[in-house]
């Protein structure tokens, strides 16, 4: 970086900058005062036609200073007099652009480059093609073409391509921590433990978000593939991208679309695949999973994750395959079961000892069967059933269910419900 200061210096385009931070505080003092434009340009651009006896006394005496871009423009002149030109941009088009205005800091006085200068010579000694960045970005964009020019790279200027902001779920103003704090979103990839004030900020990851959703889900923020298709895989995403699709505007951040993706992604996932995404969360929840086969938990996992939005939701939706009720909702038991209910749950007791094939068809079957001919009201009695077994009045198919707990779990929780509830 060095290298390339001293190119600019030597061919008039930048100059070492002598001024203080004292000398700086002054300037910018005398320029409020003066209801100026802050900054170091024009008349306030004391170092810049310094001799070089000048400069080579300042060094001798040895003066701290930094490379500054000798700027074409001028902050002092008035807005119709302010050189502009073009900037071509992939999203945006044609920009019509203000000259930079004023003398940019190149290398500091430690010899470290500035982001601005550094970005510029990276680019060019990687041959780099497009430069893709936030629309923030945007007021930087003239510097960067002024370098190029400067060092006569104009031919390698990469496209520069500015993106859409994100902005907040309402669409007024930018996106930020505190929105996600607000609405109770992640806004950060990742954890995130702030070193100084040690405050924890979630991260899609802990958050239960798959990669895939996630991607799909900022794919579509301010860009779209030209068809009406919203779930596509990283291959279709490579092939279907094109920054002339980019929206110009700004994107809201509808966080509850995001969930949405979740949720289409834990469906396109394989069951077994789940299966083991859930193991942690049984863990978590007391449960041995070492009890568990995987063909078990994949049978589990396939009757229910069509009801979550998040890997963790499948315990709400799934504890009771693990653990028998203790209790049961109060809603459901006022509801669903009457003084006739336990005579009733002793006789389908009975019908489903009686059962030699337990498996989900051939034991509903002869249960709805044994309810026809008994004459008793469907949903009460298949009401009371699921209570007994779930603890409440939810799940998937009944008989999917009796078929994963057994015959002997599901008449011991029957004979439990029974006795407790009475």
């Amino acid at each position: 970086y060095r290298c390339f200061a001293k190119k600019l210096v030597a061919e008039g385009h930048a100059y070492p900058c002598f001024l203080t931070e004292e000398e700086i505080a002054e300037i910018h003092a005398k320029q409020e005062a003066e209801k100026a434009n802050p900054g170091i340009y024009g008349k306030w651009a004391l170092s810049r036609n310094l001799t070089m006896e000048e400069i080579e006394a300042n060094l001798a005496a040895g003066k701290s200073y930094v490379i500054r871009l000798k700027s074409d423009g001028d902050m002092s002149l008035q807005e119709d007099q302010i050189r502009r030109f073009h900037v071509e941009d992939a999203i945006r088009g044609t920009l019509d652009m203000p000259v930079n205005d004023q003398d940019t800091v190149l290398l500091k006085a430690t010899g470290i480059p500035t982001y601005h200068f550094a970005h510029v010579v990276d680019d060019h000694l990687m041959e780099v093609s497009h430069v893709i960045r936030g629309e923030e970005w945007l007021p930087s964009a003239p510097l960067h073409v002024l370098l190029y020019r400067a060092f006569g790279w104009e031919d390698t200027m990469p496209q520069f391509a500015h993106l859409p902001l994100l902005l907040k779920p309402e669409g007024n103003g930018k996106l930020s921590k505190r929105d996600g704090d607000r609405l109770g979103f992640p806004v950060f990839p990742l954890e995130w433990h702030d070193p100084k004030t040690g405050e924890v900020s979630s991260g899609y990851r802990e958050s239960g978000y798959l990669p895939e959703a996630v991607i799909n889900f900022l794919a579509l923020l301010g860009w779209n593939p030209g068809n009406d298709q919203e779930l596509m895989s990283m291959d279709e995403l490579v092939k279907l991208f094109n920054l002339s699709h980019c929206s110009k505007s700004g994107a809201k951040f509808d966080y509850k679309k995001g969930i949405w993706f979740n949720h289409e992604y834990i469906l396109r996932k394989s069951d077994e695949e789940i299966a083991q995404l859930f193991k942690p969360v049984l863990a978590d929840n007391g449960v041995d999973v070492s009890k568990y086969s995987d063909e078990y938990l994949t049978k589990v996992v396939s009757l229910v994750k069509g009801r979550v939005n998040f890997v963790k939701e499948l315990w709400a939706q799934a504890a009771f395959f693990f653990v028998a009720p203790a209790t049961y909702a109060e809603k459901d038991v006022k509801k669903r079961w009457s003084e006739d209910t336990p005579r009733i749950m002793g006789e389908l007791m009975e019908v489903l000892r009686g059962i030699e094939d337990f498996s989900s068809k051939p034991a509903e079957d002869v249960v709805i069967g044994w309810i026809t001919e008994k004459g008793y009201h469907m949903g009460n009695v298949m009401n009371a059933f699921r209570l007994a077994v779930v603890g409440e009045c939810k799940g998937p198919h009944m008989f999917d269910i009796t078929e994963l707990l057994g015959k002997e779990e599901t008449l011991q929780r029957i004979q439990r419900a029974v006795e407790v509830i009475g």
